[in-house]
């Protein structure tokens, strides 16, 4: 269990949370995409600076409303190649991509794309690594009371990235079939991550992000023994090492998941952040509650389309269905451009009446 000494007070309470120790209040947290800043711009901007107990530390012009720099070029207009030689196509500034071109539709194209592998060490998805900044900031982390994060891979590391290579179809028809090559991909993806993750656990990381989609809106995309045989091995690889540190790991994964959270467990997942409307209350009660750290993803489907007090009731059942005083609970909202501001600030006022947020600190 990592230390809380010389931590700031929420970073202990997050320890708490994630290690089922009782803490103090039940964290937290609302996500815009840049779509949702661009609309809303300076009024979106003033809700948030109306809960400082909800965004505590926002200030005032820390965002820039017109994003000239995204974070992602997956956010920005027109056509993006990954490291893996993946196309991207943006229709829709700050909103995300989505995969144009598979380089591997075609297994014929394999030993060619095999000559530009990137290299873990030197290549990110979007540009080259830098080590020294990420030490750089995992050590500001540690000085800041905060816990030193690492990672380095992007979403959809693995099982994602083997579909936008091959494509959806073509990959499901792979695991059907036991395509040879198949093996032999995966275990490409697999030593990429695996070095990547090594790295960070060697600059002294002390939790891991890792975040993919592993379920699609009512089930898994492959029967759960596939799963085993294909991904669980991959993922042992990749979070084993965190696991075997004691370094807890944040797994985000949007879908339907629940016939394998027992198994990401066993891989080393503390922290798991899963879709409510994919896997429902009772499944996640039955599955999850008590057994993972829960950053309990609510149903950003329904935000657009009901009344605020709708969603305020949303809220309030996934909290008193998955609380527990040990722990193990926090809350997460993501919202895009369709959802009102006045919901939003429900949201707010939502998590604040439910969660006990403490006044920030100055």
């Amino acid at each position: 269990m990592i230390s809380q000494a010389g931590r700031n007070r929420a970073t202990v309470n997050y320890l708490k949370t994630i290690y089922f120790d009782y803490p103090e209040w039940t964290p937290c947290g609302i996500g815009f995409l840049p779509a949702t800043w661009i609309r809303y711009g300076a009024d979106l901007e003033e809700l948030v600076l109306s809960h400082p107990k909800v965004f505590p530390g926002f200030r005032k012009g820390s965002v820039d409303f017109r994003f000239e720099k995204m974070g992602s070029p997956l956010y920005e207009l027109g056509r993006h190649t990954d490291c893996w030689g993946v196309v991207w196509d943006n229709i829709e500034r700050g909103m995300d991509s989505q995969v144009a071109v598979h380089p591997l539709a075609d297994w014929s194209n394999f030993d060619e794309w095999k000559r530009r592998l990137p290299d873990p060490m030197k290549d990110n998805w979007w540009g080259p690594r830098n080590w020294q900044a990420d030490r750089k900031a995992m050590a500001d982390a540690k000085a800041h009371g905060d816990l030193a994060g690492g990672g380095g891979l992007a979403h959809g590391f693995f099982f994602m990235n083997l579909y936008y290579l091959r494509g959806f179809e073509n990959l499901m028809i792979d695991f059907a079939t036991d395509e040879p090559l198949l093996g032999e991909l995966i275990g490409i993806l697999r030593d990429y991550c695996v070095a990547v993750a090594g790295r960070y656990l060697e600059l002294g990381a002390e939790i891991m992000y890792f975040g993919e989609d592993l379920g699609m809106q009512t089930a898994l995309p492959i029967s759960p023994a596939m799963w085993r045989k294909h991904v669980k091995p991959v993922y042992e690889a990749i979070l084993g090492p965190c696991r075997d540190r004691d370094v807890p790991v944040y797994l985000h994964s949007d879908g339907h998941i629940l016939e394998i959270i027992g198994d990401l467990i066993d891989t080393g997942v503390r922290v798991l952040n899963p879709q409510i409307r994919a896997n429902g209350l009772a499944g996640l009660q039955e599955l999850a509650r008590g057994k993972v750290a829960l950053n309990q993803d609510l149903d950003r489907q329904l935000f657009p389309f009901v009344s605020p007090s709708q969603v305020a009731d949303h809220i309030g059942e996934v909290f008193e269905g998955l609380y527990l005083p040990e722990g193990g609970l926090m809350l997460a909202a993501e919202c895009g451009p369709d959802v009102p501001l006045e919901t939003i600030d429900t949201i707010c006022r939502t998590f604040e009446r439910l969660c006990k947020l403490p006044e920030p600190q100055a």
